[in-house]
Formats: C-alpha cells, sequence, structure tokens
C-alpha cells in the first residue's frame, strides 16, 4: 500500500517539477536543418543587351538554411551556384560567360553567400538577410530582401518552405567589367544584372 505524502513532501516534489521545467525552457532551441530541393527551385537572372535583355540560370546550385521558426533572427544561409552551369540557351554565348571575360569559371568555379544576420524589415514575411556575397574571387557584403513563403508538408510527408527574393547587383563591384563601346554611344551591356531566385528547402529527415 502506497504511503500518502505529506503536505511539505508535495510541495518539494511540485517545485522539483516546476524547476526541472523551468531548466528545460531555458535550453535554446535548435534550430531545424532545410536543404535546397533543386527540382523545385531556380536561380535566374536579367541583364540589359542593347535595347532589351537577356535572361539566364544557374543550372547547378545548392544550399542549407538551419531554419528556427521560433527565433527567424537566429536563422542562417549559405548557398553555392556553379559559375560554370550559366545557361543562356545559346552555347557560344554561355561558353564567353564561362570565359576570363566575364565569371572566369575555370579560376572562380563558385559564386557563394553566407548570411551573417536575419532580421526582420518592417514588411510581413519579409527579412533582411545580410551576408558575404563571393563571386568571381571578391567578396562584398550585401543585404537581400528574402520574402519567406511559408511552411508545408509535401504529399509523401517531406517538410518543406519557400523563400524568393529579387535584387539588383552592378556587375562591376566584383570586378566583371568586360562590354564594348557602340558608335552612338552607350555601351552593349548593363552593368545592373537582376537576379530573381525561388527556392523550396527540404527538412533533412534524421
Amino acid at each position: 500500500m502506497a504511503l500518502e505524502l505529506t503536505e511539505h513532501e508535495k510541495i518539494m516534489k511540485l517545485k522539483s517539477v516546476i524547476a526541472t521545467l523551468l531548466a528545460f525552457a531555458a535550453l535554446p532551441l535548435i534550430a531545424e536543418t532545410y536543404t535546397v530541393d533543386k527540382e523545385h527551385s531556380e536561380a535566374m537572372f536579367r541583364v540589359r543587351h542593347l535595347v532589351s535583355f537577356v535572361s539566364g540560370k544557374f543550372e547547378d546550385f545548392d544550399g542549407t538554411v538551419n531554419l528556427d521558426p521560433k527565433n527567424p533572427s537566429a536563422t542562417t544561409v549559405t548557398f553555392h551556384l556553379k559559375a560554370a552551369s550559366i545557361n543562356t540557351g545559346v552555347a557560344d554565348r554561355d561558353n564567353h560567360l564561362r570565359s576570363a571575360d566575364f565569371f572566369d569559371a575555370a579560376k572562380y568555379p563558385e559564386i557563394s553567400f553566407t548570411s551573417t544576420s536575419v532580421k526582420p524589415s518592417g514588411t510581413k514575411d519579409v527579412y533582411s538577410v545580410t551576408g558575404n556575397l563571393t563571386m568571381h574571387g571578391i567578396t562584398k557584403q550585401v543585404t537581400l530582401p528574402v520574402t519567406f513563403m511559408g511552411f508545408i508538408k509535401d504529399p509523401w510527408g517531406n517538410e518543406k518552405a519557400g523563400f524568393t527574393l529579387e535584387t539588383t547587383l552592378n556587375r562591376k563591384d566584383y570586378g566583371i567589367t568586360w562590354n564594348k563601346a557602340l558608335d552612338n554611344g552607350g555601351a552593349l551591356l548593363g552593368d545592373d544584372v537582376k537576379v530573381d531566385i525561388a527556392l523550396e528547402v527540404q527538412k533533412a529527415k534524421k
């Protein structure tokens, strides 16, 4: 037959439970790791050519988001693009873009971004993601406006999240300066490159 606890013992047990709960509450939250699902993501760009625009994309990329849903500011991001995977739909142009005139993909095979801070922008679901962008051997700090598209579980039970960003980079900031002057003034190519990235990331399975 179990002995009934005294009032003092009940109080001491309750204090022990509360102390345990507080200890767990004080533990730091562990971010969940999500990796880029390349089949449902894209990294696009667009640059002015004469009086129109040429668009392209990078076919080979990967990335990791260590995501803390309860504390977005603790989130970290790394993203990598293979320069040689550039594709504008024209083989000769793509080979020129891979050459030393532009990306010099043999010497600088990767374009990378590593975040240093994530902060709310003041607009719902939009975050200012600051980090180091390395391209063509040059690293610059940039702040990117990233829109969080939400969480979802796909029909196969995979946990997913989505992010998009649109920004403009000046290619000359990264030493990509090739151009041709036009006889009537101006240049063949613009300096500003519009970047449009959409990422669907999947939670890593333990």
